[in-house]
């Protein structure tokens, strides 16, 4: 599983000028002594795309609160995962119902689908 890059202070201060130091969650201007981080529109967990057209930078009390929410999501998107490749178990079901391999006469001989 491919790894989240850490930005140098290089790439930070591009990026900082790139957005002229502006929070994209708030609008609100980052100032000086404020602490920052550069922040996934589509969380990285999803696409693994570190283009600058997916990063922002976040004040970092709105960066925190965005990323509890996008918890939400990306464990969705697991669940779907999972289940496409089939790494999720199916249910087990109850004699004679649809899933199960047996079905019920109306006369009540139970018999193999």
């Amino acid at each position: 599983m491919p790894r989240r890059k850490s930005f140098s202070r290089k790439e930070r201060v591009r990026l900082f000028e790139l957005y002229k130091g502006e929070c994209h969650i708030c609008e609100g201007k980052i100032h000086v002594n404020e602490s920052w981080e550069i922040e996934h529109v589509i969380p990285w967990d999803l696409t693994q795309d570190d283009s600058d057209d997916n990063l922002r930078l976040a004040h970092f009390k709105c960066h925190k609160i965005k990323s509890a929410g996008d918890v939400k999501a990306i464990r969705k998107a697991n669940r779907i995962r999972d289940k496409h490749n089939g790494a999720v178990k199916k249910k087990s079901s109850f004699a004679c119902s649809r899933q199960s391999k047996w079905k019920k006469k109306l006369n009540g001989e139970v018999v193999p689908r």
